[in-house]
């Protein structure tokens, strides 16, 4: 086991630029924002990467030297190449972690991994988002109390298109009324998704201290376990592949 965790920051990197009023919430980016609390902990080293950087920032060095890969996206989910995105599905199924925040349910990755639509309904409306602990022991909601509350957020609702969660850490509760799967996990190969809905753009989140909590849990979690000669989960054989030669064989 490494030291530290490395991980690498996904974002589209397209609100901030646009928008003034995103940029004074996240005027490094929300990438940034996300980096610079990681780097905090004494056991997790951060990068950043972003769409429009060649080959989005994922080029194949990158992802080799990546443990855990958060993603956030929202408006241009269409614009990752299939072939990058086809990197990162691979990595993950051979050990990488992956932590798929907000509208990143809708990115080529996640929705590859999870083999369904994953779409849900959603208001942006500036309400209150409480998120209740559905697993107390569970390593991503240490140091949290049985809920959170996010003062103004946007809804997202049920029904969320995706398959039943390995794990499911948090169900959100929206002021308007609407439930939602707001923490859920999967073991994907060898590697670890967890998606987390809160984040949306124009509102403060990130810099929120258990939102903070959550992602280094999260981290912590999907980063690999050390496997000793496991194969390649891109090289894994299309026939049965006996582990000893039958005795007519000998």
């Amino acid at each position: 086991m490494r030291d530290k965790v490395r991980v690498t920051v996904w974002n589209e990197y397209r609100h901030e630029k646009r928008s003034p009023e995103i940029a004074m919430i996240y005027p490094e980016g929300i990438h940034g924002a996300i980096a610079g609390f990681l780097r905090t902990q004494p056991d997790i080293e951060a990068r950043t990467a972003t769409l429009d950087e060649p080959e989005h920032g994922l080029t194949s060095e990158v992802l080799e030297n990546t443990d855990v890969l958060v993603w956030w996206a929202h408006m241009a989910n269409h614009e990752v190449k299939d072939e990058i995105a086809d990197k990162v599905y691979w990595r993950v199924l051979n050990g990488m972690g992956l932590v798929v925040l907000h509208s990143g349910n809708l990115s080529k990755v996640f929705r590859r991994l999870m083999g369904t639509a994953c779409s849900a309904r959603w208001r942006e409306a500036g309400e209150k988002h409480r998120l209740w602990v559905v697993a107390p022991g569970h390593p991503i909601v240490e140091g949290l109390g049985e809920y959170f509350e996010i003062p103004h957020t946007e809804m997202y609702g049920e029904f969320f298109d995706i398959p039943r969660p390995d794990e499911l850490i948090f169900i959100g509760w929206f002021q308007g009324g609407e439930v939602f799967r707001s923490g859920c996990c999967w073991y994907r190969g060898r590697g670890k998704v967890f998606y987390f809905q809160p984040g949306h753009e124009t509102f403060p989140i990130y810099h929120q201290r258990e939102v903070q909590r959550v992602i280094v849990n999260a981290v912590r979690w999907a980063a690999p376990v050390s496997v000793v000669n496991f194969r390649d989960m891109a090289e894994a054989p299309w026939f049965p592949e006996p582990i000893e030669p039958f005795a007519s064989d000998q």
